[in-house]
């Protein structure tokens, strides 16, 4: 009788299972470079998706083209008479050009109401108005295929449209005419030194003349404590009273924390500075392959707990006003429910801004947050330790493709005009890694499973809840905001405190970045008492007063009224000065 083969044990069986997911991982991290972080399996579902309920809905497509012949019927008469010399243009009512998008600026050059480049462009917004009308409301289909669907339509559309192609561009033939040809030598030698400095992975021309602690984060002060993942900035006083209650910003380890610091007139920490605040700021260590391991609970304990601990020391029994901006706000409010939970009292107020925590409305983001796309993003930081800068910057484009793509290659390619980058663009170029833990459990926890607006995120092995949280909270959300969209940010009402809640123009960097004298902005604003009648936000637009200008005042404002009054200001650093290790803004942040 034959003696049967031993199995492998269970050491051997697990290691050899590791090492075959680790040839997994090492395959989807190549198809994951390859398409940019976009999985190839989840774009063929979508479209399989979407053309097979199209394809069995005959009524569906017989109404797309019905309307897109209404279209057609439309801009015709126009289009015709602009075609014929000495014929006067007549809009009945139902004739007429059609109109872009609002903030489409593609089509607004005067020279695009002329013939035949009218033509080029309103075909072009008919071809788009069907698009739009063949990927929603398709019978059957979810809305979340439907999202993505539109958005890679439309995208497509994008590299299409006339105002990209220079024979049908006439702000392109106008140039090349007038000067010879001269702007596409110029376009050339841009492509050129483009190219040079993607290959060399030099920062973009003319981000060089901002420089760390010389134009930009140069408002004085030190850096009172550093672990290996924050430094801990405290800027020095420039009055001679200051709030007694001090002020900690958290910003968003996605991004450098000089967005809050740039050029001087444009900085928030020296506005707060000079209104009489004692101002602390977190700076991020930029993660290399070593920080691979760093995980949420880290951040929360290395990074904002550490923080709110100095801070204590060095302006004791004072309470703090924690501030915290996108992501930063995230950890923050995780970090405050936290301290709520285990009965901390030590937080005066929470200020967020553009920040989440209910991640089921997120946004365009969504369309890129799903298992398959994940696995690849999950393959890649695995083989690298992290999350490229360029890799996240490359999916921000894509939401704002026109303006961020389209828009510059026109611009700088072809109409050979040289883009001057301001501070703010600047700062936007200097990108920051994401460790492979930390943003593995972000992308699952928050954005695919939302633990923490149900419940579920657990620190230190028990749940934690927003109504743990009890301090006053100043919320700010952006009209245009593409990656904390306002209504999401609204959700914070759900909160039970006091809260105060803004709506500014802009994006999700420059409403907030808003310095007072900016010209064009203006805001909402509106109180809503603990307790108080929930608001719909369309119900919130109508009845929250506008007011024009700069939110920062409103903001200090509700911190002063929220603090006990003007006393001396405290010492620089902890008790002895021991811990003082650099003038600002530190070392972390000039880390590439």
């Amino acid at each position: 009788m034959d003696t049967p083969t031993p199995s492998p044990s269970e050491p051997q069986a697990d290691l050899v299972s590791e090492l075959l997911r680790n040839v997994d991982r090492t395959v989807h991290a190549q198809i994951g470079q390859m398409f940019k972080g976009l999985s190839p399996v989840q774009a063929a579902l979508v479209y399989l998706d979407w053309a097979a309920h199209l394809t069995l809905s005959p009524g569906k497509q017989m109404d797309v083209m019905w309307k897109m012949l209404q279209d057609m019927m439309q801009v015709c008469p126009d289009l015709a008479t602009h075609a014929l010399p000495f014929q006067a243009a007549h809009h009945d009512g139902t004739t007429g050009p059609i109109s872009c998008h609002p903030g489409d600026k593609r089509f607004q050059a005067p020279a695009w109401s002329q013939w035949p480049f009218n033509l080029y462009a309103q075909n072009f917004l008919v071809l788009e108005r069907a698009w739009e009308r063949a990927t929603h409301d398709v019978p059957g289909m979810s809305h979340k295929t439907e999202d993505v669907a539109s958005f890679a339509a439309r995208n497509w559309l994008d590299i299409m449209a006339p105002s990209n192609i220079p024979w049908m561009n006439p702000e392109v033939l106008n140039a090349t005419m007038q000067e010879g040809g001269l702007n596409w030598v110029r376009g050339a030698m841009n492509f050129a030194d483009d190219y040079q400095r993607l290959i060399r992975g030099l920062p973009e021309a003319g981000v060089d003349r901002f420089k760390v602690g010389e134009n930009v984060a140069i408002t004085p002060g030190k850096v009172v404590f550093q672990n290996d993942l924050i430094e801990l900035i405290q800027y020095t006083p420039t009055t001679e009273k200051v709030h007694a209650e001090p002020i900690l910003i958290v910003p968003a380890w996605i991004m450098k924390y000089y967005i809050l610091d740039l050029s001087p007139q444009k900085s928030l920490v020296k506005y707060l500075v000079d209104q009489g605040h004692t101002v602390f700021m977190i700076s991020w260590k930029n993660p290399t392959s070593h920080e691979r391991d760093k995980g949420m609970e880290d951040y929360r304990r290395d990074g904002v707990m550490a923080a709110i601990d100095t801070v204590s020391e060095i302006v004791p029994k004072r309470k703090i006003h924690a501030v915290g901006y996108c992501l930063g706000g995230t950890i923050l409010m995780i970090a405050a429910a936290t301290m709520g939970r285990d009965g901390d009292d030590r937080l005066a107020s929470m200020s967020l801004f553009a920040a989440q925590g209910d991640f089921t409305e997120a946004g365009e983001l969504l369309l890129f947050i799903n298992e398959s796309e994940v696995n690849l993003i999950e393959a890649m930081m695995w083989e690298q330790g992290y999350l490229k800068g360029a890799q996240m910057a490359g999916t921000f484009q894509l939401l704002n493709s026109n303006d961020l793509i389209w828009s510059r290659i026109l611009k700088e390619y072809m109409l050979g005009q040289r883009y001057q980058p301001n501070d703010l663009m600047a700062w936007n170029a200097d990108t920051t890694r994401m460790p492979y833990r930390m943003h593995s459990e972000y992308l699952h926890r928050l954005f695919l499973h939302n633990d923490l607006a149900t419940g579920r995120y657990e620190v230190n092995g028990h749940p934690i809840w927003f109504t743990d949280i009890q301090v006053p909270c100043f919320a700010v959300g952006t009209k245009t905001d593409h990656v904390a969209p306002w209504k999401s940010v609204f959700k914070l009402h759900l909160l039970p405190v006091d809260l105060t809640f803004v709506l500014t123009n802009g994006g999700h960097n420059a409403g907030i970045v808003s310095e007072p004298g900016h010209p064009h902005r203006s805001y909402q604003i509106r109180y809503r008492p603990a307790g108080g009648k929930y608001l719909s936000p369309e119900a919130w637009l109508e009845q929250a007063p506008a007011h024009e200008g700069s939110w920062w005042p409103a903001w200090q404002q509700w911190l002063a009224d929220h603090s006990s009054g003007r006393v001396s200001p405290p010492k620089t650093g902890k008790p002895g000065n021991k811990m003082i290790l650099s003038d600002a803004p530190g070392s972390y942040v000039r880390e590439h």
